[in-house]
């Protein structure tokens, strides 16, 4: 059985050095080696380029890592689903969000699905939604919630909620205190925005584009809550999610700007690989977060 030759094989790709490999698995190194030889003769291919500061993976290396990493997955699945054989519901479930839905909308869920599933160990990743599309694609996670879509065909993807964003500013804010403005009233504004591979980004690039907006300034911040707390210190505009910044708006720490005959409305999706589809805590996350937000639309694969 090569699987623990592939574990080795994976680790030393993604950690890209023989000692490390060996202190993260618990080996020694002449074991790493030995593992990455017998895989070389097994294939007939070299792996890795080798020189005393440089190790550098080779084409057909690419693709046994992709492989492999497909290989582990079905063995540790198929591994869980015996322990499971009696319905049992244990074991882990790795999930990953974006950092809108995973600290402001999936903690209500997780809740559900502790106090119902105590043996369950709940493993959650939170980046932007490139990050978790990158980690579903690599098998970090098993099942990934993000804003918006994906093109990575490799993956399914389906709709499970709709998410209403909302301008938000200041109460201080020269247009706070209008019921409602125009895009003229938008034009030559600062705004303040996620960084690049964040859903919410990216939907802030579409508004601007789509309308025409001359952008002042554009300040960066990967994180919500480091956007709420500049606009509370009265600095420029910014689109949120109605779950981001309900709470901020019912203390009267933020205001909410509306424009005129607009709303922005997008779609949260969850997304797998293929793979893992039949794994039993992926479906039992799959149903239970159906039932908590239902959604008419069919998958959006």
């Amino acid at each position: 059985m090569y699987y623990d030759a592939l574990k080795t094989f994976v680790t030393l790709v993604e950690v890209k050095n023989f000692t490390k490999t060996a202190e993260t698995l618990r080996m020694s190194q002449p074991s790493v080696s030995l593992h990455i030889k017998n895989l070389e003769k097994e294939f007939q291919t070299k792996l890795f380029l080798r020189s005393p500061k440089l190790l550098k993976i080779t084409p057909t290396g690419e693709i046994l890592y992709d492989r492999a990493k497909q290989i582990i997955t079905i063995y540790e699945q198929t591994k869980q689903d015996i322990l499971e054989q009696h319905n049992s519901i244990k074991g882990e479930l790795k999930i990953g969000a974006s950092f809108t839905i995973g600290e402001y909308i999936l903690p209500s869920l997780l809740f559900d699905l502790q106090k119902n599933y105590p043996e369950l160990e709940l493993h959650v990743v939170i980046g932007n939604t490139r990050e978790i599309i990158q980690s579903v694609r690599l098998y970090q996670v098993d099942i990934g919630l993000i804003e918006g879509q994906t093109n990575e065909k490799e993956l399914s993807v389906h709709a499970f909620m709709q998410d209403e964003l909302f301008i938000v500013s200041s109460n201080n804010h020269k247009l706070a205190c209008k019921d409602e403005v125009t895009v003229a009233d938008l034009q030559d504004q600062a705004w303040i925005t996620r960084e690049v591979g964040s859903g919410t980004r990216e939907y802030l690039n579409h508004v601007i584009r789509s309308n025409g907006l001359k952008v002042k300034s554009l300040l960066t911040i990967s994180s919500n809550q480091g956007i709420k707390e500049t606009l509370m210190n009265g600095m420029g505009l910014s689109l949120l999610s109605h779950s981001v910044i309900e709470k901020d708006v019912q203390h009267r720490n933020l205001s909410i700007i509306q424009l005129k005959n607009q709303s922005f409305t997008r779609t949260l999706s969850y997304v797998y690989s293929p793979i893992i589809q039949d794994k039993k805590n992926v479906r039992l996350f799959i149903n239970a977060l159906n039932n908590k937000w239902p959604y008419k639309a069919q998958s959006t694969n």
